[in-house]
């Protein structure tokens, strides 16, 4: 096959960048571009960064979010209730609930939701870990439903529903207030009315 540039090298790279999520193969060749504009030491830098990134980061023993211990920061905090357990979708969703600055209790990252049109289920989720943990930690006494309120949120948030209804150890479920519009991410949504919905959160209701 022939090559689109004249350089190997180059074309090696901009393959390689745009694999990147929303990265074109023409804002790739822009990004290598540039960084063969920069000092060598600064596109070292940048790829040192990645490769560490790659095999540093874990993913937390206790709520999945990403750490660089076997626990997080957030999970090994003293100052953090662990009667709640707020249920995210993702790491990013964990990032927008703590800008906030309106919640002091501990997280559970499901990785995603129950989506059968692309194939995700149940197993393919953080769900089995969710309930042994509520199922053995006596302190949380609260799980609060933080998926986007789209269908595929729903569906998730009522599985969870039955899943922890079958537990002989009961806790309160609670879901945002809907100040999150009906089919917007959890991500997207602006930091005033994600803490409303945190502090005004509702019992859940099927």
């Amino acid at each position: 096959m022939e090559r689109e540039y004249s350089s190997a090298v180059l074309e090696n790279a901009v393959t390689a960048l745009s694999r990147l999520p929303g990265i074109g193969r023409k804002t790739a060749l822009r990004l290598a571009l540039h960084l063969l504009r920069r000092p060598e030491d600064e596109a070292d830098a940048i790829g040192k960064a990645i490769v560490e990134l790659r095999h540093s980061i874990r993913y937390c023993s206790v709520c999945h979010n990403i750490c660089e211990s076997e626990v997080c920061d957030i999970c090994s905090s003293p100052a953090r209730s662990a009667a709640t357990v707020c249920v995210v979708e993702t790491v990013r969703d964990v990032m927008s609930i703590e800008a906030t600055g309106q919640y002091r209790g501990l997280y559970h990252v499901l990785g995603g939701v129950i989506s059968p049109i692309d194939g995700i289920g149940p197993d393919q989720l953080e769900m089995a870990s969710l309930a042994r943990r509520i199922e053995s930690d006596e302190a949380v006494e609260e799980v609060i439903l933080a998926t986007s309120p789209t269908v595929e949120g729903d569906t998730t948030n009522y599985y969870i529903y039955r899943m922890l209804s079958r537990l002989p150890r009961k806790v309160r479920l609670t879901q945002l207030a809907r100040g999150v519009a009906v089919g917007n991410d959890i991500e997207y949504t602006d930091e005033a009315t994600l803490a409303r919905s945190i502090v005004n959160r509702t019992p859940f209701e099927i």
